[in-house]
């Protein structure tokens, strides 16, 4: 059935990406399955949260 409540060990949001990938996209889910196969976090402090944060472009991925 799976493991439902999997927690990576902290990692520091330095060691790993962000992404202004949306919510919900192919390209977010994508990067949140990434995140899973290496054991990080699947979230990260700088990743976009919504559809009202502008994309930054000088931001790297």
């Amino acid at each position: 059935m799976g493991l439902w409540d999997y927690e990576p060990p902290e990692v520091d949001a330095s060691q790993f990406s962000s992404t202004d990938a949306m919510p919900g996209t192919k390209e977010k889910l994508s990067v949140l399955a990434e995140r899973v196969q290496k054991g990080l976090p699947l979230w990260h402090p700088d990743d976009r949260n919504g559809m009202d944060q502008p994309f930054r472009p000088n931001k790297p991925r």
